[in-house]
């Protein structure tokens, strides 16, 4: 009864142990990502010894492409396409990514034709059909949508960032400092990707822009009605005076009620929306999935002439689904 009382007393000992150790591990870890988040991507460029001009144009490498020379449905899908990598904070180009997608759907297609060619399979035109949709899928498609919720999640963060910041820019009005050392100050102390947005203000301002142009130009890169509600304010208060902070204080205290309207709204719409989602990506997955691993699953049938009908009346059908399902989610507060 002894031994066995020790040797429980022995493994609680351990297990404290560890769970003591694991703690603390995890609390010194914490707090340096803490630390190294509270420093946005411009103030790291800049302590790397890049200069002002270098870190304008690597923040704003995606910024005013002129797409004009398309047509305007092309146009349209290019200008979403850049401010979607652009808010996703990848370090790449429009022309990059688009190159990518281009050589990747090259190359699955020309990898996947001769797959099928060693494997015995006749090439047909339905066999071609399916090739291509699969490295669309793979290659285009499935790395679109994933950009898109990279940037939907960084443009809420900036979302719940805006509010904070100006509860920043009021106190720094009232300790004294004019509009542009509190727009400086944004920039140390805010994190990104806020941060690295009011540098870049601060960084056109300091070239001859008017503060209200780069913020209204920040607005525009993010598509931020808080932000023209910002400059509007900004705007009215520089033509006819007024006590600016208590006007921001009055807009932060408008943000944070829309911000809460639109969290329940959220909350309301929150099955409907991840239902929208499964519907969207379940059947892109599936598809390029199973082809993965049993391409004959789908390479038996495509010699049938039939399968081309079908197939694209397969497409059209989930392209109309997926148009309606994204109409129906999308709700505007």
């Amino acid at each position: 009864m002894i031994d066995t009382a020790i040797r429980l007393a022995i493994l609680l000992a351990i297990f404290a142990s560890v769970f003591v150790l694991i703690q603390l591990g995890l609390n010194v870890a914490w707090s340096r990502r803490s630390h190294l988040n509270t420093v946005n991507k411009r103030l790291k460029m800049i302590s790397a010894g890049q200069s002002r001009e270098e870190v304008v144009a690597t923040l704003r490498k995606n910024d005013g492409t002129d797409f004009s020379r398309f047509p305007r449905l092309i146009a349209v899908r290019l200008a979403n396409f850049e401010r979607a990598l652009r808010a996703s904070g990848l370090p790449i180009t429009t022309g990059n990514a688009l190159f990518a997608m281009v050589v990747g759907f090259a190359a699955i297609f020309a990898l996947t034709t001769a797959g099928a060619v060693l494997s015995g399979f006749t090439i047909s035109s339905g066999t071609v059909l399916l090739i291509g949709a699969i490295a669309f899928c793979a290659a285009v498609f499935l790395p679109i949508l994933a950009l898109g919720a990279m940037a939907q999640r960084r443009r809420k963060r900036i979302e719940e960032q805006f509010p904070i910041s100006l509860d920043v820019f009021v106190r720094a009005l009232r300790a004294g400092h004019p509009v542009a050392s509190a727009i400086d100050l944004l920039t140390r102390e805010m994190p990104d990707p806020i941060g690295s947005e009011y540098g870049l203000v601060a960084d056109e301002v300091a070239y001859g822009a008017e503060l209200t142009d780069s913020l209204a130009s920040m607005a525009e890169r993010w598509d931020l009605e808080d932000v023209r509600m910002f400059v509007v304010s900004l705007s009215v208060q520089t033509e006819t005076g007024g006590n600016l902070a208590e006007i921001l204080e009055n807009l932060t205290d408008v943000i944070r009620a829309r911000a809460s309207l639109y969290r329940k709204v959220r909350a309301l719409s929150s099955e409907g929306r991840m239902t929208g989602w499964m519907l969207t990506i379940l059947p892109i997955a599936a598809f390029v999935g199973l082809f993965a691993l049993n391409p004959a699953f789908y390479l038996d049938v495509a010699r049938d002439p039939m399968f081309i009908v079908g197939f694209v009346g397969l497409a059209l059908l989930y392209v109309i689904g997926f148009v309606m399902i994204r109409q129906m989610v999308d709700i505007k507060v």
